[in-house]
């Protein structure tokens, strides 16, 4: 028996429940960052809350699991990328203005 066969036994409604927190969390810091002017964080957490929807689709029995799993991962990792840019944009901006003043 491969390793963490047991979650086989966890019903695809856990799963699916899973995905939507996660798509909820990923949409509510989306709207959070637009609203307050932060672009590259709100698009990577939309990003976020696609890769989860795409997920979703695999519960749902819409796609096959490789597929779902590979754009999800896609989507996680731009998602990753822009929320990296944009937090290191800021820290270096703090920086440049610390050492100037």
């Amino acid at each position: 028996m491969p390793f963490g066969d047991f979650v086989n036994a966890i019903p695809p409604l856990g799963f699916l429940a899973i995905h939507v927190v996660l798509f909820a969390a990923g949409a509510f810091f989306a709207w959070r960052s637009f609203g307050a002017g932060a672009t590259s964080l709100g698009w990577g957490f939309a990003l976020f809350a696609l890769a989860e929807i795409s997920y979703m689709t695999y519960h749902l029995d819409w796609t096959t699991f490789l597929f779902a799993h590979t754009i999800s991962e896609v989507l996680d990792f731009l998602a990753f990328a822009l929320v990296f840019a944009a937090v290191s944009r800021t820290l270096l901006a703090r920086s440049a203005n610390a050492a100037r003043a």
